[in-house]
């Protein structure tokens, strides 16, 4: 039947090939970084459609659901994913990072959003949650199902997520809630990744603010704040009208067409997340380090640097940065090739996952090799990039990160000190001085 048919779509944003744009899966979840929608739209591809029919074999069926059932526990037990997730969503981190006072806001000129509180899980929860909603067989149901049930922003659908509300909230000054989820609405609609087109609208707050786009080329005014200006860009992006076409060639071009491409907050021309890296250094070593542009779950440190898990450290300091930034990437890149969500590692060690793993598949895995598959990816996803022409070059951060210490809060005075970390960081990969994977790593990890 229709009901057991599963969709992979496109909107606007990608058949317009918007730089923004991602693909939708069954309206909501998003593979949301780096433009892959409008890959989809330049081969004319709207929608991927299937369906299953036959079961799904297990080499070990008994034993495998043993050590499922042993996860859940632990799952169930955790306070982030037994307690926070299903409680308050993702948005619940919304006053923890706040407090701890690496918030971007206002593209990134400041470290605290006076807003936070607005937008934070527990107003969500308060005022327009209507339930929860988990992936297929989670046992966390962290997804928000919302309702806006009044006023010009009125409407329902799932969100906002914790980088929602930071990208099209915090990062555009916009704490009015509705103006938020009615943004992060049309993202879903559209076909839009919330980080990317909250970056681009901000960028362009910035741009306007100092004097470098004129009035008259938007249409509008467009300062930090303006929940009307954030709605109506956020459509006219998705849809590549006016502005928005501008707009959705994302924040760097859009820094770079106004002759200030220092204003563009990221890495290799993807946006930075939700976090300011002058604050947690791990996440500063991990955006101008990950593969695919400055990203945040290809190694997320604030698990430790804020979290505590699987210990805490200060997220201000530098030592041993390195290290964990190489384990945290290479022990994602093993949960991601798995299909396991991110959220179960809070809970659950790679140990755990690599019995669920062997049981299921038979192959013979062991704990040291699926460690090594993580690292294996990593640096063959390196080896493309340089293929591609980066270089060490492109592992680094905007001058403002760099160089302009946050004006106030808990971080205040801090910089990225990227510097001290990366070279220590190539060293800790087995790569040489110029950030190039040398001929013994390769041989150790199987590569060409």
């Amino acid at each position: 039947t229709n009901a057991e048919a599963k969709i992979c779509s496109i909107g606007p944003a990608g058949e317009t090939l918007s730089l923004t744009a991602c693909v939708i899966n069954d309206k909501h979840r998003a593979a949301g970084r780096s433009g892959v929608g409008a890959v989809m739209g330049s081969k004319n591809l709207k929608a991927v459609v299937f369906r299953g029919t036959r079961s799904v074999k297990v080499a070990q069926p008994q034993a495998f659901m043993g050590a499922c059932l042993t996860a859940v526990a632990k799952l169930k037990g955790d306070p982030a994913a037994g307690a926070g997730l299903p409680m308050y969503g993702t948005p619940g981190i919304v006053n923890v990072i706040n407090a701890h006072g690496f918030m971007p806001t206002n593209n990134f000129q400041f470290g605290q959003f006076t807003g936070a509180e607005r937008i934070s899980g527990e107003t969500i929860r308060d005022e327009i949650l209507t339930r929860n909603k988990g992936c297929f067989a989670c046992t966390i149901a962290c997804a928000r199902v919302t309702e806006v049930k009044a006023g010009k922003f009125k409407g329902s659908g799932e969100g906002p997520e914790y980088e929602t509300v930071w990208g099209l909230g915090a990062m555009t000054g916009v704490s009015d809630l509705a103006a938020v989820t009615k943004a992060g609405y049309l993202c879903n609609e559209l076909g839009m990744d919330t980080i990317e087109a909250g970056v681009a609208i901000a960028t362009a707050m910035e741009l306007f603010e100092r004097g470098y786009i004129p009035e008259r080329e938007i249409g509008r005014s467009l300062r930090f704040g303006d929940a009307d200006a954030l709605v109506e860009m956020t459509e006219k992006l998705g849809r590549g009208e006016g502005f928005g076409a501008i707009l959705a060639l994302g924040g760097a071009r859009v820094a770079e067409r106004y002759g200030h491409p220092e204003l563009f907050m990221g890495v290799k021309k993807q946006a930075f997340a939700a976090y300011d890296g002058r604050g947690a250094q791990g996440m500063a070593l991990g955006y101008a380090t990950s593969n695919r542009g400055a990203c945040h779950l290809r190694g997320y440190t604030i698990s430790a640097e804020v979290f505590g898990v699987p210990q805490k450290v200060d997220p201000f300091t530098i030592e041993g940065k390195a290290a964990m930034s190489k384990a945290s990437q290479d022990v994602t890149a093993f949960v991601d090739s798995t299909g396991a969500c991110l959220f179960t590692t809070f809970a659950l060690e790679p140990a755990d996952i690599h019995a669920m793993l062997e049981l299921a598949t038979g192959v013979g895995y062991t704990l040291d090799e699926v460690l090594q598959i993580g690292e294996r990816i990593w640096n063959l996803e390196r080896l493309f990039n340089l293929r591609a022409g980066l270089s060490s070059k492109d592992d680094t951060l905007p001058r403002r990160i760099l160089e302009e210490p946050i004006p106030a809060g808990p971080a205040k005075g801090k910089v990225a000190r990227l510097g001290e970390m990366l070279p220590e960081y190539y060293r800790l990969r087995g790569w040489d001085p110029q950030g190039v994977p040398t001929q013994e790593k390769l041989r150790e990890l199987d590569l060409p």
